[in-house]
């Protein structure tokens, strides 16, 4: 082999030979930045969930919809969460915010969080909704597969004018029709 030939092929051995002893060094491995030496991905697992959006099995003319993108364990917990309620043709409510508590169950998970926007259309005969920003909700999802159910805080009592305490919502007693829900159990070592 001539020698121009041989001196490339060496190093070219020996660039391959450092990309392979930095890859199983961890010298390009996101897991340092935490210091954990666990992957990003096996990281970001390591904390509860709760995603997806999902419209209520209500009848025709009630169109009800919730949707979340709430990470991490209870009041470090952050996200948002979005609420649009659409009854008949004019009536309407939506409002959005962050939330600011999650804990999750198994297959349940509680949220709470702030509304930051809201938007309410009122019609003649039907609820009066004021004051929304600033107010607290909660919200339960059982995640069951194709079958998810939901609860929020102000079932029984309209939207009510105070906030509830962080983490509260309660039983999650409303179908999903259309949607998905996903809970990530995750609790800290004791």
């Amino acid at each position: 082999m001539p020698r121009a030939r041989r001196s490339l092929t060496t190093v070219a051995a020996a660039l391959a030979g450092c990309a392979a002893i930095g890859l199983t060094t961890g010298a390009a491995s996101p897991a340092a930045a935490d210091g954990s030496g666990r992957p990003a991905a096996v990281r970001a697992a390591d904390e509860p969930s709760l995603t997806g959006s999902g419209k209520l099995a209500r009848k025709p003319g009630d169109d009800v919809r919730f949707a979340f993108d709430a990470h991490g364990f209870a009041e470090k917990a952050h996200g948002t969460f979005r609420v649009s309620h659409r009854f008949g043709p004019k009536w309407s409510a939506s409002f959005s915010g962050r939330i600011d508590c999650l804990i999750t169950g198994g297959k349940a998970a509680v949220a709470t969080g702030v509304v930051t926007e809201a938007h309410v259309v009122d019609a003649p005969g039907l609820p009066k909704v004021r004051n929304l920003k600033g107010k607290r909700f909660g919200f339960t999802v059982l995640d069951e597969g194709r079958k998810d159910r939901l609860g929020y805080s102000w079932a029984l009592d309209g939207l009510p004018t105070k906030s509830v305490p962080k983490c509260l919502g309660s039983a999650p007693f409303e179908t999903v029709e259309k949607g998905d829900y996903k809970v990530h159990h995750w609790l800290p070592r004791r």
